[in-house]
């Protein structure tokens, strides 16, 4: 993730006026920006919180109780950097080193791109989205299930949790996509999402229409 460290805007210090850090807000897209001290990360300021103080000329410092503290290590995961963009509801993340210290930051358009062109999202495959009484879920049951029948797994996440459930989203390749949910459903598995040609609903479909049929006689 080296690369995507960015240093294109200078970071702020506790003695620096409110109306320079208006200014960085007001010249870029930012909802944060990180403050620093002896290069050292102080906390990250909010457009939202920095544009409402009236006296331009107080320095940040006075203003360190608005400070938001988060961060990421420049050995972060696209998905850890994209929980803290969300926890946060920030674009941008502060990048501090082994030894604590800032060195850039991380823009949430950069991570999204990364995301958005990995195999996981890319690759053509099938989505599948199911649920089961959450004592029961297993991630090696769904893995052996999905390579059970050919398939191969790209990549799942739980999408959802209830109180006595949980849903899990799958990304998998796979010709025998019926033989997999037929799989799922023997192992008490439930099918969220709609596939074309599902055998099963397609079955349930057809003895529907057999039993009105047979009302209507």
């Amino acid at each position: 993730m080296n690369n995507y460290i960015l240093k294109e805007i200078k970071p702020l210090h506790l003695k620096d006026a409110v109306k320079n850090a208006q200014k960085v807000f007001n010249n870029y897209p930012i909802t944060h920006f990180p403050i620093i001290e002896n290069t050292k990360l102080v906390g990250s300021i909010a457009e939202a919180d920095i544009q409402t103080i009236e006296n331009k000329e107080d320095v940040l410092e006075s203003y360190s109780y608005l400070l938001n503290s988060f961060f990421a290590d420049k050995k972060a995961t696209v998905l850890e950097l994209l929980k803290i963009f969300a926890d946060n509801d920030t674009n941008i993340i502060p990048v501090l080193n082994d030894f604590k210290e800032y060195i850039g930051y991380f823009d949430l358009s950069d991570i999204l791109d990364i995301f958005s062109t990995s195999p996981f999202m890319n690759e053509e495959s099938e989505t599948l989205i199911i649920e089961k009484i959450r004592t029961d879920y297993s991630m090696s049951e769904v893995t052996q299930i999905i390579e059970s029948n050919g398939g191969k797994l790209l990549g799942l996440y739980v999408s959802e949790k209830k109180s006595d459930s949980i849903q899990i989203t799958i990304k998998v390749i796979s010709n025998e996509l019926n033989e997999i949910m037929q799989t799922f459903r023997r192992y008490d598995y439930k099918i969220i999402s709609m596939h074309e040609n599902d055998i099963y609903l397609e079955d349930l479909k057809n003895r529907s229409e057999y039993l009105q049929k047979y009302l209507e006689i």
